[in-house]
């Protein structure tokens, strides 16, 4: 989306940390886009930029956890990327998912995307029949 993002996270090990998942993802992220902003010297700078004391703080992301939820059953992760992928459509940016080139919509559906898929696990698939 052109102003924000959705993920479907499966960690590797079962004891993790989500907000340290989070992190791995977030910061990196925030760091080239920032100096990205800088190189350019665009104006969204002033959009993300703010005084706190003496300090000048560079927020890229919204503040606060995010909207994370667990799936725990094929059915939900099914539910959860029809969900996603029909965002740009509710939105009115493409008439159908697979059009949107920033989304794995296409590659779901066995065409090309630029998101490439992990394999679903089939375990997941039995419990949606």
């Amino acid at each position: 989306m052109p102003d924000h993002a959705h993920l479907i996270v499966c960690t590797r090990q079962a004891d993790h940390e989500m907000r340290k998942v989070l992190a791995a993802i977030k910061l990196p992220v925030a760091k080239r886009a920032i100096n990205y902003l800088v190189s350019l010297n665009s104006p969204w700078l002033g959009r993300i930029t703010r005084r706190r004391g003496r300090r000048t703080e560079r927020l890229f992301w919204q503040s606060g956890g995010g909207y994370d939820r667990n799936i725990t059953s094929g059915k939900t992760l099914l539910q959860m990327i029809d969900y996603l992928h029909l965002n740009p459509v509710r939105r009115g940016l493409v008439a159908e998912a697979r059009d949107w080139k920033w989304s794995s919509a296409a590659a779901f559906e066995g065409g090309a995307s630029p998101i490439p898929l992990d394999p679903i696990p089939w375990q997941w698939f039995t419990e949606c029949s």
